[in-house]
């Protein structure tokens, strides 16, 4: 699908992710299929985050943190970051290809310090008042997955 036919207005991609978007789903699926939890973040995390016209920010939380201690509970995969004590979050910079929907991240800061300046690739789509977001990354134990992200508009 390109980024006209899932436009919320016909707008470009650019105006359509403008916003804030609360998170409905993450799940990470390896080539075969397979359904892999992100052990740091759990089943259902909660997310949020926030598309401005140039900037943008996101946090993550596992909905139960009582066994967080503070210390990283995942390595960082391949196009992705690393989370903390159940806690991921980071803020930055973006640059879209409008013809592909691909948005490439710049982290300006992070809860985990080698995170910044990292770049990360995410193919987005909108939908109404849905905004999908996929990328291909690594799980914990460094195997392929495809992780979708799907977000409700909130704002």
């Amino acid at each position: 699908m390109s980024s006209a036919e899932t436009s919320i207005k016909g707008q470009s991609l650019a105006l359509d992710i403008v916003g804030v978007w609360s998170l409905l789903s993450r799940e990470d699926h390896t080539s075969d299929g397979r359904l892999l939890v992100d052990p740091a973040l759990g089943e259902n995390p909660l997310g949020i985050l926030t598309y401005a016209p140039s900037h943008f920010a996101a946090q993550f939380m596992k909905r139960d943190r009582s066994d967080a201690d503070g210390t990283a509970t995942s390595q960082q995969g391949q196009n992705n970051t690393g989370a903390v004590g159940g806690y991921d979050a980071y803020f930055g910079t973006y640059r879209i290809n409008e013809e592909n929907g691909e948005v490439v991240h710049r982290l300006d800061g992070a809860l985990t310090a080698d995170n910044i300046g990292l770049e990360v690739t995410r193919n987005l789509q909108v939908k109404d008042d849905q905004l999908v977001i996929q990328l291909d990354t690594t799980s914990t134990q460094g195997e392929p997955v495809s992780r979708t992200l799907t977000w409700q508009r909130v704002g």
